[in-house]
């Protein structure tokens, strides 16, 4: 299993994070979300961010994934400022370096396994269906792309949803508790498909309460109360 380009950088470092901070209006209220949190992310790495429920991690994954701007503080992606981007530029940066997989699947219920993978494309206005072909098969859904999703299972609409965020050969995939919503079993076949997409070269950022995913990451970054607590190796080898 190898979808992904060959880097497009010789700098071997695809994000860094310097004194991030994001804050929030609640009312009269400021509610710093994260604060002056800092560290590198190699490509090819694969890291889960850890922490319990509050503690920063989906503000941490939307600033990573361009979705939103540091209150302060310095966020490179790929080379790009996030903080300087506008909101034009965001979108992107998202569209050309950065895939989302999320816990609830996402997909569109009207449009099969391989119309649902194509879609980025087609918002890229660059339709291409010898990718489709190729990423329905790096999932294992030959037999199921014709199908819609209430169609599917859990576990084949969660690898549908992967198969999408590569559409556009992201350097950068972002998941967000992607077992979440997935037996044990099921769950462990979505992380042999991360493994195999990591050894690939992917570079894969994961936010997660399985313990199970956040062993075979090779780093955790570990968030509480929105401050980074552990940046090291974890028990689990790189990919």
């Amino acid at each position: 299993m190898n979808p992904m380009p060959d880097p497009s950088s010789s700098n071997p470092v695809l994000i860094a994070a310097q004194g991030l901070s994001k804050s929030y209006r609640r009312g009269r209220e400021s509610v710093m979300a994260l604060h002056g949190v800092s560290f590198e992310i190699l490509r090819g790495e694969f890291v889960a961010i850890t922490g319990p429920s509050g503690s920063g991690k989906t503000t941490l994954l939307n600033l990573l994934g361009a979705m939103d701007s540091p209150s302060s503080g310095s966020l490179l992606i790929d080379g790009e400022d996030v903080g300087s981007l506008t909101e034009a530029g965001r979108t992107l940066l998202r569209r050309h370096h950065v895939g989302f997989v999320f816990q609830h699947f996402g997909l569109v219920p009207t449009l099969t396994v391989a119309e649902n993978i194509g879609l980025p494309s087609l918002f890229a206005r660059r339709p291409d269906p010898a990718r489709v072909s190729e990423l329905v098969r790096v999932v294992g859904l030959e037999h199921r792309q014709g199908h819609y999703p209430s169609e599917l299972s859990g576990g084949e609409m969660q690898r549908t949803a992967i198969a999408r965020a590569l559409m556009n050969r992201p350097s950068l995939l972002l998941a967000d508790e992607p077992t979440g919503n997935l037996d044990s079993v099921t769950g462990e076949s979505i992380l042999e498909v991360f493994r195999q997409l990591n050894l690939g070269g992917l570079t894969l950022v994961v936010v997660t309460h399985n313990e199970s995913l956040a062993a075979a990451a090779g780093r955790r970054i570990e968030l509480k109360d929105g401050q980074l607590r552990v940046d090291s190796a974890s028990a689990g080898s790189r990919g």
